[in-house]
């Protein structure tokens, strides 16, 4: 199993009201993407949110929230979220909506 195909339904519903979202395959996974710019993704089961590294820390303090790691080097700005952090359709709009923040910060590519 490459990535949580019902988490991936479940992101794609909290993303449709963007209109420029876009999926891409990586990590393994499925990365979700904002004017061009990764904002979250799934990895096996694990939610992938880039929250910037500005907000790394504080992220990193939330239940089952861990440092994004594939590679064995942990990236800045991006954490996991297991299961028991996104199980409720609350908790995953909340994590969904940091990393859009987040991006919405960027300029687009």
């Amino acid at each position: 199993m490459a990535y949580n195909e019902k988490l991936a339904e479940r992101v794609r519903k909290l993303l449709a009201k963007h209109r420029s979202s876009d999926e891409i395959k990586m990590f393994g996974g499925l990365c979700f993407t904002l004017r061009g710019h990764m904002c979250c993704g799934i990895h096996e089961d694990d939610l992938m949110i880039r929250v910037g590294p500005e907000h790394h820390r504080e992220a990193l303090i939330e239940p089952h929230a861990r440092p994004m790691d594939i590679t064995g080097r942990p990236m800045k700005g991006f954490v996991f979220v297991g299961p028991g952090g996104y199980r409720t359709d609350k908790a995953l709009a909340k994590w969904i909506e940091r990393g859009v923040d987040f991006v919405s910060s960027l300029p687009p590519k």
